[in-house]
């Protein structure tokens, strides 16, 4: 009888480290399952990007995943950013995630902060408004940020610039930054890249043609207006230079449509030329007081170290190249402006 109880009880025994055993497989798989499988789903792509806006907590982290539809079971993301200290470690960027990944993976990105930056380009600006607009559409700087900088003149004061000319600070490329890259963030880092700009050599340049930076980012603003051939820019900056020194207005269309402010201008008239604008180089002489776009690397060095030549005119071609046509004397650019206006009327341009 007692052989037979003791043979019971190893039994229960049996069960209840059977029991324990298969729990702590099943609880250890389900660990497993909320920790390492992918909890990711991402439709008709492999990879999307988030943004996680500066200060935002971990409730706000999560509802972006669930509004852009990528995770698959949310719960189980709360319970694994608990575990590995995800919610009051929150990083603000741009995050590329990735389909099939883990909360573990996912977690562990959020949290190290390893975000992808954002390509800024600066291309095709007139205006501070659409530097400002055009930036703060690319990162979370906001473009009031932006502005209210570009128009201080204790700011712009430092770099030798004032409001009216502080575009004249940026230069036009596609820089790598991180989105969550504040508008003072963002300004040093032009600072960086205008200051690697502006050489030794250049700044030499530049004072040696009797021009400041400013000037020089001017006068290549409109150069670069003028054409888009790097080639005969050179020749062009050297044509508004020698106007400069006669003293004559400069009269460059480019000026005009500026301050008529319609940038799809493909033809400027007596009427344009009457406005009265600072920016109108047929009414007032000398340098406009600021640029009329961001002058690209090509359009700088153009104008510092421009041709040396007798030329006072210049004309677009009648055969619509992009190239133009240069004179010395008024009565051989009225030809070539007589041929250019034949080949607009003959294509109907107006």
């Amino acid at each position: 009888m007692a052989k037979k109880k003791s043979s019971f009880w190893k039994w229960i025994l049996w069960l209840f480290v059977l029991a324990i055993f298969t729990v702590g497989i099943i609880t250890g798989y389900r660990f497993y399952k909320k920790i390492y499988t992918p909890n990711i789903s991402i439709k008709e792509r492999k990879e999307q990007f988030i943004l996680i806006p500066t200060g935002s907590t971990f409730g706000e982290v999560k509802e972006i995943l669930i509004n852009q539809n990528m995770l698959i079971d949310s719960a189980s993301f709360s319970w694994v950013a608990k575990r590995m200290k995800y919610r009051n470690n929150i990083k603000p960027g741009r995050y590329l995630i990735k389909a099939g990944m883990s909360n573990k993976q996912i977690i562990s990105l959020l949290r190290s902060g390893e975000q992808t930056p954002v390509d800024v380009s600066l291309n095709n600006i007139h205006t501070k408004l659409q530097l400002a607009e055009s930036v703060s559409s690319q990162i979370e700087a906001s473009s009031g940020s932006l502005m209210k900088m570009l128009n201080d003149t204790a700011f712009t004061r430092q770099f030798g610039l004032t409001p009216e000319n502080s575009l004249c600070f940026f230069i036009p490329n596609t820089y790598q930054i991180y989105w969550n890259t504040s508008a003072t963030q963002f300004i040093n880092r032009m600072k960086t890249e205008y200051n690697h700009f502006w050489t030794n050599e250049r700044k030499k340049e530049a004072v040696e043609d009797g021009l400041t930076r400013a000037q020089v980012a001017i006068l290549a603003s409109i150069v670069q207006m003028e054409t888009g051939k790097d080639d005969e820019k050179p020749t062009i900056a050297g044509v508004y230079i020698n106007r400069l020194k006669k003293g004559w207005p400069l009269q460059a269309d480019p000026t005009v449509i500026y301050a008529v402010g319609d940038f799809s201008l493909r033809r400027v008239f007596s009427g344009h030329r009457e406005i009265d604008s600072p920016y109108n180089t047929y009414k007032y002489k000398g340098l406009p007081p600021g640029p009329i776009c961001l002058a690209a690397t090509a359009s700088l060095d153009a104008v510092l170290h421009y041709t040396k030549h007798n030329y006072m005119y210049f004309c677009a071609k009648d055969d619509f190249s992009g190239y133009h046509a240069f004179a010395v004397s008024d009565k051989e650019q009225q030809l070539n402006a007589q041929r250019y206006h034949a080949a607009l009327d003959r294509k109907g341009i107006r």
